[in-house]
Order: structure tokens, then sequence, then C-alpha cells
């Protein structure tokens, strides 16, 4: 079954458009990984924690059971992750976090910080990334602690 971004948006709690104001940095996947951070830049578990929890912003527990018991309300349509951060990589938790459609074609997850003039958009609003590519490398640096 395919849905659309809109739908998808609906589905993950998230109503407004998100688009980060900066420009799409280059990236490059390689067996299935983005080995380099996005810029260079340096993740933060614990904003990684929040952005992963945060309805408006990553809402990674929308469709992943995750260990953050603040939160009662967990997804149970995709895998959990739990231990997430001893089954795969950095960079391999990077390019599913970027876009997870190189690893799953059929995924229905977004695509976090893929290029937008690589997909049709429902709406001009929802043109640029989710997140940025900080908040990327924030939400890798927490998974890669969940083991």
């Amino acid at each position: 079954m395919k849905y659309s971004a809109s739908t998808l948006l609906l589905y993950c709690g998230l109503s407004a458009p998100l688009a980060a104001q900066e420009p799409v940095l280059p990236w490059h996947a390689e067996n299935f990984a983005i080995a380099q951070p996005l810029g260079g830049l340096r993740g933060d578990a614990a904003r990684g924690r929040e952005i992963v929890a945060a309805r408006a912003r990553g809402n990674c527990i929308a469709c992943h059971q995750m260990p953050i018991p603040e939160h009662p309300m967990h997804g149970t349509l995709a895998p959990p992750l739990s231990d997430v951060g001893a089954r795969l990589s950095a960079g391999e938790l990077r390019l599913r976090v970027v876009d997870q459609k190189v690893v799953n074609p059929e995924t229905i997850m977004p695509a976090f910080y893929c290029d937008p003039a690589r997909y049709n958009r429902p709406h001009p609003d929802f043109a640029g990334t989710i997140l940025s590519a900080q908040e990327v490398e924030d939400v890798v640096a927490y998974l890669v602690t969940l083991k």
C-alpha cells in the first residue's frame, strides 16, 4: 500500500510544515551507509533523544518503540529501536535517518534529510528537509547509544 507524504505526516502527528532553513549538504551512500557525518558535524545524544521523542521534529516514537519511558505511547508500525546501536553502525543509521528509501524503496518512513528536489512534495510549504543536518547527527548520536 502506498501513502502520500501528507498522509504520513498526519499519521505521525505532524500537522505543520517542517522545512529546515539551510541548504541541503551533499551526502554519499555506499554499502547502505553514509560513512561521514553530514557536513562534518558532531552529534549530541541528549539532543538526539529529545528530537526522536518530539512530535514536531523527529517523532520516531510515533512508529517505533524506544527506551523513552516518559512518553508512554509508542508506535508498533516499525521495528523497535531499543538495541539498534548494537545492530547498525553510525553510518548505517545515518542513511536510514537521511533517506530510508535507499535501503528499502517500499518503506513508508519519511526521508528526514533528503534533497527536496528528489521528491514530489504535496505542498510548497513542505519543500525543505524535515530535520537539519545537525539534528540528523544528534539523532544518530542517540541511536548508537541504544545497545
